[in-house]
């Protein structure tokens, strides 16, 4: 029995340490997620913390093809993000590694733990800009100019 796979999106941010390297060491370490491929990657970009005190974060999102149900992609995204040393003390507070998981396939969700489409992303430029790099069909001009204020420049 064949599996199926779904086209995933995820954010990743990092505003702590050495936050390019971080970045670039975590979209290697989703592409070796079990039953999952890393399909295309953004630029990396530099924004102003939202919501946030803090330095400047480094963004991007990756595309995934995965057998993963949304669940347990997200357990995997969260222990990736403790691998980096990500602490959640408060809020929006400064971060080693952020990933959201943004869209799984078609798939709308609401819990708890997990809300697809992520609930938050139409509203921050450092989610839609990257996310029309890669996948323009998934972001609309209205939700790129409802952003265009907020301060993001491609590295």
């Amino acid at each position: 029995m064949k599996t199926e796979r779904v086209t995933a999106y995820i954010a990743l941010g990092a505003n702590l340490g050495d936050a390019v390297a971080t970045i670039s060491g975590a979209m290697n370490a989703l592409a070796t997620l079990p039953d999952t491929q890393l399909t295309r990657r953004s630029s990396l970009y530099r924004t102003a913390p939202i919501d946030a005190g803090g330095p400047d974060y480094i963004n991007a999102v990756v595309e995934v093809s995965t057998a993963l149900p949304a669940p347990l992609l997200l357990l995997q995204l969260q222990r990736l993000e403790q691998g980096a040393g990500r602490e959640r003390s408060y809020r929006n507070a400064p971060r080693t590694l952020d990933l959201d998981l943004l869209l799984y396939g078609e798939a709308q969700l609401q819990g708890p733990a997990l809300t697809i489409p992520h609930p938050r992303m139409a509203a921050r430029a450092f989610v839609l800009v990257p996310l029309a790099e890669i996948a323009p069909q998934r972001v609309s001009a209205a939700q790129l100019r409802r952003v265009s204020t907020q301060t993001i420049r491609r590295l």
